[in-house]
């Protein structure tokens, strides 16, 4: 008898399975549930010269991780609505943070709605070192001069 009573979502509760913005959005007994797509960060071996350079060719990048590899503590995404003069959209500074994380530099965590992020540069002067210092030194002397 409770089988015939049960509403559609109920009977096939993971069929209609959609993705909105890193997010599994799956219906469950005429609710939904909101599952998130878990973070990527390379091993330490996975981190290449190569990628390292790619996302700090960027020069908004580069300042992000400058800014976050000079801080004592985790900063979030939104701390960088304004990044030098520029105002930087929340998807573009998504992207950023993206390209970030995959070349293995930062490393990010959900807390609540928020994204904490941390630099890795102990880490990667472990596999590569000097390599975060003297780029940090040469984005230093070309912003003083």
């Amino acid at each position: 008898m409770a089988a015939e009573s049960r509403s559609d979502a109920d009977r096939r509760p993971f069929r209609s399975v959609v993705r909105i913005n890193g997010t599994i959005e799956l219906p469950f007994k005429g609710a939904y549930v909101f599952l998130v797509r878990p973070l990527y960060h390379p091993a330490l071996e996975d981190i290449s010269v190569e990628g390292i350079l790619h996302a700090l060719s960027d020069p908004v990048r580069a300042a992000i991780f400058m800014e976050i590899a000079s801080a004592d503590c985790a900063r979030t995404c939104s701390a960088f609505n304004q990044v030098g003069e520029r105002t930087v959209a929340k998807s573009t500074l998504s992207q950023h943070f993206k390209v970030l994380r995959q070349a293995g530099l930062i490393r990010s965590e959900r807390k609540g709605v928020e994204m904490q992020n941390t630099s890795r540069c102990t880490e990667v002067d472990t596999r590569f070192p000097g390599l975060i210092p003297a780029i940090v030194n040469a984005h230093a002397v070309q912003a003083g001069g």
